[in-house]
């Protein structure tokens, strides 16, 4: 979706006027909002979808968002359903975070993956919920490491139903992290 600056401005204020007179109704003016100050507009056609926008492209940085909190939701609750013994072989052969396998975000100065996280997470209605409350800003680049691990990741996605990863699928995701290849 593209605004000019007169429609957002124009937009901004109907919903200065929607939350002062505390109107109820079918849109946010604070989603709407936000959507608009973080220029997040690709935004309306996923948390607006029954309103037929303009069919355009979203940023390369969404999809590979979504993939990256995707994978790493798998790999989180695939590490909490581990015997401790196997919580244990994987420290000693992947785990780069010393026996604590947790998302550890995006630099939130120079990958704009850590903005789209933010307002997924924060600011849409149903969107990777597992993930707030968190830090998200890793403070060290980290794309080039997911990309490497969702492209092993996307091999195991389909064949997933149901289940969790196991400790042999954590151990080849946690370690491409580490060592390209």
């Amino acid at each position: 979706m593209k605004l000019s600056d007169g429609e957002k401005l124009t937009i901004l204020m109907l919903c200065d006027i929607y939350k002062a007179l505390k109107i109820k109704g079918e849109f946010d003016p604070e989603f709407i909002s936000t959507t608009i100050f973080k220029d997040h507009l690709w935004g309306f056609n996923w948390e607006l979808s029954g309103i037929p926008f303009e069919k355009g492209d979203d940023p390369p940085e969404v999809g590979e968002t979504c993939d990256f909190l995707d994978m790493w939701k798998f790999i989180e609750t695939g590490y909490e359903k581990l015997t401790p013994a196997e919580k244990k072989q994987l420290a000693k052969d992947a785990d780069p975070f010393g026996n604590h396998v947790k998302f550890p975000g995006f630099d939130g100065n120079h990958e704009p993956h850590y903005g789209i996280a933010s307002y997924m997470i924060r600011d849409m209605q149903h969107r990777f919920e597992y993930f707030k409350g968190r830090d998200l800003n890793s403070h060290s680049s980290s794309v080039s490491s997911y990309k490497r691990m969702y492209k092993i990741f996307e091999t195991m996605r389909a064949g997933l139903n149901m289940r969790e990863l196991n400790l042999a699928e954590l151990t080849t995701i946690l370690n491409a992290q580490r060592y390209p290849g």
